[in-house]
């Protein structure tokens, strides 16, 4: 087998070059072909079936060819030989042969060996290379476990005979109870998260008054889900990315959804394996050429530090890799892409949305529930694609960005990453504080309230943040942060103010910036302490509730939007903990007892 069959799969391999996504048919079932014929002979030489095929398997070169082989089967496998396979060893099964006390006290017996000896073995063992005993018994737990190769094995000692009717029922339910308990033992013993302490608190207004060794430095944390994130997210940073003094260091991190497919779990394994980001060992050559090329020539630029990263795992918990490493690296900022994007489709420079998936709009709500800094959600429309315009030879093209200014911790974050923007040379700031009427403001903080409502939908309804703040103080940081930034960059002509003074509705103000394509990116907070004027909103059906009331206008597919938007929410802990609402006007929350209308005034 080894010495004809070998080379013969080795110039299969040979004919399916990288630069091919898919493989010809003919060598698919010629494989497929092998494998039958190397079990055929295997028994009818005396030997089981199955070691011929295994056999076959062996002579295969480990590389891209597996991999896809792998990728085109493990479908029908899974989905319909697997299960027919273990009905098959079920229907084997006859728990009624085991009688007596003699019986279960063997079945407890073998159960109790066999947990024993993984468990201890591998307990000992890696005490010894000094694993802490938390993960050493989880990893005997692990060991325990029986899968598929334990029951191919218990079926062949039952068609040899070797095994009778009892003792193959009592080592199958050995081999069920091990398996089934793995899993809520793991679960019990073994919690990632324990690990994961919130030490310190981050965000970016923390930078200016940090000590002279590191307030420079800005960290981030970026993720991406594929190709298509890459030029949005590189014009973003090289945004921020401040030419004069201060240091930006990039956490590049991929995410990739981990399932129950053989061809996921091999990429887990190449991934840990080789100790490379997995984009840099991808099958695909366009995965590396547009991905990673592109930010290994972006690291080339000064003061920009790239360090890559792959997050594998289910999307269910897929946060708490980004938390832990946003926690680990000590970054300012996490930058998540939206879970939809916007292309061109074809000549027509018509946007054609493309949406990749709620379960990543998942991943953006737990990360914004639970990250120890800030985070920041790109929607892009096309950021850092530059063919609309048309500039004048030997000019910069200019990125143009508008910060939507309405007051309150999440926009005074966005105030404060658009102060070190300005920095930029090929950057132009705009900053757009919406004033509300005089005669509005005069009504004073009982013009309107919100009353949190734990039984409104948390997906059609906007959340807020319950804790209780001082409105007056509020206003004093919001007009601090607005005189700083005018006072350093807005009068040396680097960036530009203006106020809109509106009545209550805000949304016709808000989509005439997002409609008029002057500006390539739009940065909003999130709003979850929000201005009366933003709480207008609050009872709004919303389409996107994560991105807050101003962002998911400036997101919605109706709206005619054409810039691209940034929605940021800054890191507090008293505003860990939001719920929706219901908005009372002037007059309502009065009947209400003080301990049942508690909630935010704005």
């Amino acid at each position: 087998m080894m010495v004809v069959i070998r080379p013969a799969m080795k110039w299969v391999v040979s004919r399916c070059t990288p630069e091919q996504d898919v493989v010809d048919e003919a060598y698919i079932c010629l494989t497929l072909t092998g494998v039958m014929v190397a079990g055929f002979m295997t028994d009818l030489i005396g030997i089981h079936s199955i070691f011929g095929a295994f056999v076959f398997g062996l002579t295969i070169p480990k590389g891209q060819f597996a991999d896809r082989l792998i990728s085109r089967v493990e479908d029908i496998v899974s989905v319909l030989l697997l299960p027919l396979y273990f009905a098959s060893s079920g229907l084997k099964t006859d728990v009624a042969k085991i009688r007596g006390g003699r019986a279960w006290g063997l079945l407890a017996l073998v159960i109790t060996t066999a947990c024993a000896g993984k468990i201890l073995g591998t307990f000992v063992v890696a005490m010894m290379f000094m694993i802490p005993v938390r993960e050493s018994l989880t990893l005997g737990v692990l060991m325990s476990t029986k899968g598929l190769v334990e029951l191919i094995v218990l079926n062949i000692g039952k068609e040899k005979k070797v095994l009778n009717d009892e003792s193959f029922a009592i080592l199958v339910l050995m081999a069920l109870f091990t398996t089934f308990i793995t899993s809520p033992v793991v679960m019990a013993i073994y919690k990632p998260a324990r690990g994961i302490s919130i030490r310190t608190h981050r965000k970016l207004c923390d930078l200016s008054t940090a000590d002279q060794s590191t307030k420079d430095e800005l960290r981030i944390l970026a993720c991406v889900h594929g190709p298509n994130n890459a030029p949005s997210l590189i014009s973003l940073i090289d945004s921020i990315r401040s030419t004069k003094k201060s240091q930006l260091k990039l956490f590049l991190m991929h995410l990739v959804e981990l399932t129950e497919r053989s061809s996921s779990i091999v990429m887990v394994q190449r991934a840990r394996k080789n100790g490379f980001p997995f984009f840099n060992r991808t099958p695909r050559g366009e995965w590396y050429d547009r991905v990673a090329g592109a930010f290994q020539a972006y690291s080339q630029l000064g003061r920009v530090s790239v360090r890559p990263t792959t997050a594998i795992s289910n999307l269910s918990t897929m946060y708490e890799d980004i938390c832990h490493v946003a926690e680990d690296k000590r970054v300012a900022m996490i930058v998540l892409p939206f879970h939809k994007q916007w292309r061109c489709d074809g000549d027509d420079h018509e946007k054609k949305e493309i949406n990749v998936g709620n379960g990543w709009r998942g991943v953006n709500e737990r990360v914004l529930q639970n990250a120890p800094c800030s985070v920041a959600v790109l929607v892009d429309r096309g950021f850092g694609k530059f063919k609309a315009q048309n500039p004048e030879p030997g000019k910069v093209v200019a990125i143009r960005i508008c910060i939507v200014f309405f007051g309150g911790p999440d926009d005074r974050e966005a105030l404060q990453l658009g102060g070190r923007m300005v920095d930029h040379p090929a950057v132009k700031v705009k900053v757009v504080r919406f004033v509300e009427k005089e005669d509005l403001e005069s009504n004073g903080p009982h013009g309107l309230m919100l009353k949190p409502l734990p039984t409104k939908s948390t997906e059609n309804s906007y959340s807020f943040s319950t804790a209780k703040m001082d409105r007056e103080k509020e206003k004093e940081l919001d007009e601090a942060a607005v005189a700083e930034f005018r006072s350093k960059l807005v009068e040396d002509g680097t960036a530009e103010y203006t106020e809109l003074v509106v009545a209550r509705n805000i949304v016709e103000g808000v989509l005439a910036i997002g409609r008029s394509g002057d500006q390539d990116l739009i940065m909003v907070g999130k709003g979850r302490f929000p201005s009366s004027m933003v709480a207008e909103l609050a009872d709004r059906q919303a389409e996107h509730a994560e991105l807050g009331p101003v962002g998911d206008i400036l997101t919605y597919s109706g709206h005619g939007v054409v810039s691209s938007v940034l929605v940021i929410q800054q890191h507090d802990v008293a505003h860990a903990v939001e719920a929706p609402v219901s908005k009372m006007v002037h007059g309502e929350y009065e009947k209400f007892t003080p301990d049942e209308s508690s909630g935010v005034q704005a």
